[in-house]
């Protein structure tokens, strides 16, 4: 099998990278959602040796993320699982970490709040979730080659689209999780930095 390959995997791990190793310091587990083909993955494994990095996707894209993860031959790369965040039941009993990139765009608006309904059950007091990729602010896109980019998004998939920073939220206070940081990074991207308080 030829190995899927994404460029904008690419170009934005080194930047994601410099924001994520302060922010996963005191994990030691992290569950990455929407893997995609598994170059976060390895990359991320590889600068965050202290860290166990599980991937996870729906089952159809594990074949090509386990190719890049034999491939790098990390001891810290489980292989990765099957995680469809619409299931009722996820793959693990207790998150305290968790990193996604470019996926609540992609999704359709139910299984974003599927996405935060598994978190409220799954994350650990304390636990930490990175969610990378674009947003609007009050309505308005940040840049307009976001706006183009959410037409082009719409017109493959009408359920999908750039999610509002404030329904994003709301659901996350839904799951007991407090927007700590929200940082501009390249390409109109953002990273939300959460964290799950207790009741």
């Amino acid at each position: 099998m030829i190995k899927p390959f994404s460029q904008a995997c690419e170009n934005n791990k080194y930047p994601i990278l410099q924001k994520i190793q302060t922010v996963f310091n005191e994990s030691t587990l992290v569950w990455e959602i929407g893997s995609g083909t598994g170059q976060h993955a390895c990359y991320f494994a590889e600068k965050l040796s202290h860290l166990t990095w599980q991937s996870s996707d729906r089952e159809e894209n594990l074949l090509g993320i386990n190719c890049w993860l034999d491939d790098a031959g990390l001891a810290n790369t489980p292989k990765s699982v099957a995680l469809n965040v619409i299931d009722k039941v996820w793959p693990c009993q207790k998150m305290e970490a968790v990193f996604t990139a470019n996926t609540l765009h992609i999704m359709h608006w139910q299984a974003v709040e599927s996405f935060f309904a598994g978190l409220a059950l799954y994350l650990t007091n304390n636990a930490v979730v990175c969610i990378y990729g674009p947003f609007k602010y009050a309505g308005e896109y940040t840049t307009k080659s976001n706006a183009e980019f959410d037409i082009w998004l719409k017109n493959r998939d009408r359920e999908s689209g750039i999610r509002d920073i404030e329904d994003i939220i709301k659901l996350a206070k839904l799951a007991r999780l407090e927007l700590t940081d929200d940082f501009s990074m390249p390409a109109n991207n953002r990273l939300l930095v959460l964290k799950k308080v207790s009741k």
